[in-house]
C-alpha cells in the first residue's frame, strides 16, 4: 500500500492490490502450519537472517554481562536500574535520527558503520573487564555508546528487509527474524548463566563481538540498499517531523502503533515478576517461579515463530493485529487471575505468542503500506514505541500493584488492553480494513 497516494489520510487509503501467488497446490501437512520459509529463498535476505540467528545470542551474552559486573562492582541492584537508563536516552534519540538516517543514505552503508560501531564496543567492553579496570562510570559509557549504534542500526535493518523479500512475504520474513531473536532471549541467559562459571565474565563480550563479525561479513555481501528516488539528502530535525506528519496523516500507520503503546503500556507486568514470584508464587520456589515467569512469554514467542506457517500468509494484516492484540489483553488478564504458577506459567505463553504475531503483522504494515523513502523513520520510530512502551509500564504496574494489589493490577491492566482495542477498532476503521 502506498500512502503518499492519499492526501487526507482518511478511512479510504488506496488499498494495495492482492498478489495473485499463492502457495503450491502440493502444499500438503506440515508446510501448512510449520514455519513459513518462502523468503530464505532470497540469497541476500538469507544472509541478513543467518548473521541475525547468530547475534541474536551473542548480543544476549552482552545484555547479561553488563549488569551482572555492575552488580559485582557495586553489590547494588540500584545502580543496575540507573545504567538501563543510561542506555535509554541515547536508544531513543538515535533511534529517531537512525531512521531520517536510513531514509537518506544507503542502508548497507549505514548497517555497516553501525555494526562496526556496535562490535568495537563490545570488544571495549571484553578489555575493560579483562584489565579489571572496575569502573561503572566506564561501563555506563560504553552501555550509551552501544546503544547509540543498536538505535541508529535498527531502523535500517529493519527497513532493508523490505528491499530484499516481496511483499506478500514480509509476514513471513519478519516471523523468522522475530524467531531467531526470541530464542536469543531464551536460550543466550541460560548459555550465558552457564558459561560464567567455566569461562568468566569478560569472555562473554568477546564472544558478542566475535559473533558481530559474522553480521559484518553478512552485510558487506549485500547488495547497495539506497532508499526510494524520492528519499531527503539530508538527516535533521525537519526530517525527524516529517517522519511524525506522515504517521498523523495515515492512520493505519498510526493505529499499528497505537495497538502496540496499548498492549505494552497497560498489559505488560514484567515489574511485578519479582514479587509475584515472592509472594504469590512462593510455594513452588521462588527462584524457580521467577526465572518461568520470565522465560515464558520469549518461549511463546518462539513457538509462534515455529508454527508461523499457520499465520504469515494471512492478507487482512490489520485484522490479525487488531485479534493479537485483544488475545494479548485476555491473556494477561487469566495471568492476574491464576493462582496456580503452570497456569499462570501457560497463559504467559499464549500471550507471547500472540505478541509475536502482533509484531509480525505490525511490521508488515508499516513495510508495505509506509513509502520506501518513509520506512527508515517509521522504523525508528517502532523501535522507540517497542523499547519505551515496557519501561512505562512498569512504572504504571509498580505504582497500581502498590495501590491496589498485584492481581487488580495485572488484570485489570489486560481487560483494559481488551476494552482500549476494541474501542479504537470501532472508532477508526482504518486498520481493520487493511490487508495486502
Amino acid at each position: 500500500m502506498d500512502p503518499s497516494n492519499s492526501s487526507t489520510g482518511n478511512d479510504a487509503d488506496p488499498q494495495p492490490t492482492a498478489p495473485t501467488d499463492e502457495p503450491p497446490t502440493g502444499t500438503r501437512g506440515r508446510r501448512r502450519w510449520a514455519m513459513d520459509t518462502r523468503p530464505l529463498r532470497h540469497p541476500a535476505y538469507r544472509r541478513l537472517w543467518s548473521s541475525t540467528a547468530v547475534t541474536a545470542v551473542g548480543s544476549q551474552f552482552t545484555a547479561v554481562a553488563v549488569p551482572k559486573q555492575i552488580y559485582d562492582i557495586t553489590g547494588s541492584s540500584a545502580w543496575v536500574g540507573y545504567a538501563s537508563l543510561a542506555g535509554l536516552l541515547p536508544l531513543v534519540v538515535f533511534a529517531l535520527w537512525g531512521g531520517a538516517v536510513a531514509d537518506s543514505m544507503d542502508r548497507r552503508k549505514l548497517l555497516l558503520i553501525t555494526n562496526t560501531g556496535i562490535a568495537v564496543t563490545s570488544l571495549l567492553f571484553w578489555v575493560q573487564a579483562f584489565v579489571g579496570l572496575d569502573s561503572v562510570a566506564t561501563l555506563m559509557v560504553l552501555l550509551a555508546f552501544q546503544q547509540a549504534f543498536f538505535g541508529l542500526n535498527s531502523p535500517a535493518r529493519s527497513a532493508v528487509v523490505a528491499q530484499l523479500v516481496p511483499e506478500e512475504e514480509l509476514a513471513a520474513a519478519n516471523a523468522l527474524g522475530m524467531t531467531v531473536l526470541y530464542t536469543g532471549l531464551v536460550a543466550g541467559p541460560l548459555l550465558a548463566g552457564t558459561l560464567i562459571p567455566v569461562i568468566g565474565l569478560a569472555e562473554l563480550y568477546l564472544i558478542d563481538a566475535l559473533a558481530l563479525c559474522v553480521t559484518l561479513w553478512s552485510v558487506v555481501r549485500l547488495p547497495p540498499l539506497p532508499p526510494g528516488p524520492a528519499a531527503s539528502r539530508k538527516a535533521g530535525a525537519r526530517e525527524i517531523a516529517a517522519g511524525f506528519r506522515y504517521i498523523a496523516l495515515h492512520k493505519v500507520l498510526l493505529l499499528s502503533f497505537l495497538a502496540d503503546i496499548v498492549a505494552m503500556v497497560f498489559g505488560m507486568p514484567r515489574a511485578l515478576f519479582p514479587q509475584l514470584a515472592a509472594q504469590t508464587y512462593a510455594p513452588y520456589g521462588e527462584g524457580l517461579a521467577y526465572g518461568l515467569l520470565f522465560a515464558a512469554i520469549p518461549v511463546g514467542a518462539v513457538l509462534g515463530g515455529l508454527f508461523s506457517g499457520t499465520f504469515s500468509r494471512a492478507r487482512r494484516h490489520g485484522w490479525m493485529v487488531i485479534g493479537a492484540v485483544v488475545a494479548w489483553g485476555l491473556a494477561i488478564t487469566g495471568f492476574g487471575l491464576s493462582t496456580s504458577l503452570w497456569v499462570a506459567v501457560a497463559f504467559l505463553v499464549v500471550a507471547g505468542l500472540a505478541d509475536m504475531v502482533s509484531g509480525v503483522f505490525r511490521m508488515a504494515i508499516l513495510m508495505s503500506a509506509a513509502t520506501d523513502e518513509m520506512r527508515g523513520r517509521m522504523q525508528g520510530v517502532f523501535t522507540v514505541v517497542v523499547v519505551g512502551g515496557p519501561r512505562l509500564a512498569d512504572l504504571l504496574h509498580g505504582t497500581t500493584a502498590s495501590a491496589l494489589g498485584t492481581r487488580t493490577a495485572v488484570a485489570g491492566g489486560g481487560l483494559l488492553v481488551v476494552a482500549v482495542t476494541l474501542a479504537l477498532t470501532v472508532a477508526m476503521p482504518a486498520l481493520r480494513r487493511y490487508r495486502v
